[in-house]
């Protein structure tokens, strides 16, 4: 690992966690540096969430060294305890409190932060005030999780797959609120396994399998470190020669899962006609053709053979 960065937020060194049948963090290197937002992606099962949980004071290590804002969770517990927000993946909130009784108590374990009545019109729960927890819906009980954290007006923001389960809208009202707090030139330390959201939110993303990094840099380095623009998926109605695709021009790398095969190219324009003359050469009838962009869920698949969303 380079040297530390004397403004890093998080360091995290060598970190290794144990269960009774897994390894769920590898000797994990990490550094994440003040005012950026770093994600964390990989598929379940990668080691995301018990890292952050450590990092968070929630989890001991087995073994390695984490820092968070120059202080050490053995030492200095109760002040980082003021300076951290947590959002965990499923935050459990009395139903019968109200709204406002819920951020008012989360606000009384706090020296300073914002009033209650402002991080309502912040995450937008005006309306929801008086309203029981029990009776809000998935995208309201996720802006409240993320208010209880913001409630104390935290200098590093955790925050563990923020947006699983919610519908498209409600995760863009929850990316807007992350957007703003970003603004403000704080830290947030981001879990997920959407690539859309961690190309949309992170300013560095490390990419995590079977504990370990496999992968860090910004979004467009990480993708364009797999050598390719595009990718070209489509089915056919029957066997194919595979071999003589990949000797398509421009052709970089071919891969097949449950009938269905992904080129990845560098030019669109040239590689769509070289592949529909060499099918109609097969006599391989199409049935099914996509193209996209490539996204950082191509790098994880490059880097591992495997999708972002396989268990």
């Amino acid at each position: 690992m380079p040297p530390a960065s004397p403004d890093a937020a998080v360091r995290v060194r060598n970190l290794k966690k144990a269960y009774k049948d897994v390894q769920a963090v590898d000797g994990l290197d990490l550094e994440v540096r003040q005012g950026e937002c770093f994600g964390l992606l990989g598929p379940n099962g990668a080691g995301k969430t018990t890292s952050i949980e450590i990092c968070e004071g929630l989890t001991e290590p087995d073994s390695g060294e984490v820092e968070i804002l120059g202080l050490r969770w053995a030492s200095d517990d109760r002040e980082l305890r003021q300076r951290l927000g947590i959002q965990l993946q499923d935050t459990q909130l009395s139903e019968k409190l109200t709204v406002f009784e819920t951020l008012r108590l989360f606000r009384s374990f706090f020296r300073e932060g914002p009033t209650v009545p402002e991080v309502i019109a912040l995450v937008q729960l005006e309306e929801k005030r008086d309203a029981r927890v029990g009776s809000l819906s998935g995208g309201q009980k996720q802006r409240l999780a993320l208010a209880c954290a913001l409630i104390g007006n935290p200098d590093l923001l955790f925050l563990d797959e923020p947006t699983t389960g919610l519908d498209p809208q409600a995760r863009r009202q929850l990316w807007d609120l992350i957007d703003q707090f970003k603004l403000d030139g704080r830290t947030i330390v981001l879990t997920t396994h959407y690539m859309d959201e961690a190309e949309r939110l992170c300013d560095r993303v490390a990419i995590m399998d079977h504990g370990k990094v496999i992968a860090l840099g910004t979004p467009r380095e990480l993708i364009a470190s797999i050598g390719v623009e595009h990718m070209v998926e489509f089915s056919a109605g029957q066997a194919l020669d595979a071999a003589a695709l990949r000797e398509i021009e421009g052709v970089r790398d071919l891969h097949t899962e449950n009938g269905n095969i992904q080129l990845h190219v560098m030019e669109l324009h040239r590689a769509v006609p070289a592949l529909l003359s060499e099918l109609t050469r097969q006599g391989v009838p199409l049935t099914e053709l996509r193209t996209h962009s490539a996204t950082l869920e191509d790098v994880f698949v490059a880097l591992t053979g495997r999708h972002l969303r396989d268990e």
